[in-house]
């Protein structure tokens, strides 16, 4: 099943996401869950939060993966949403 993740970065919280980019991305590729991801971007063009389609079992298993995402180890987002998708165009 594929899952949507939207997370939004904690106000002031831009050198944390900095601080901790790579091993999101690492972690991003070494789980090969993620179909298709990428940063939400405020009226600046900075980084201030997260989108990601997971390919998954359930969605247990997307909160897993969300809870270890090392951006949330960090404490980077104020919100996190995770919700069942259809993909039905692309």
């Amino acid at each position: 099943m594929r899952v949507v993740i939207t997370a939004i970065d904690k106000a002031g919280a831009q050198q944390l996401r900095l601080d901790n980019r790579q091993a999101h991305l690492d972690y991003v590729a070494q789980t090969g869950v993620v179909e298709m991801a990428g940063p939400f971007l405020d009226a600046r063009g900075q980084m201030c939060g997260s989108l990601l389609i997971l390919s998954v079992q359930d969605v247990q298993q997307a909160e897993s993966w969300a809870e270890n995402d090392p951006y949330a180890k960090a404490g980077l987002f104020e919100t996190v949403s995770i919700r069942p998708w259809k993909k039905v165009i692309g």
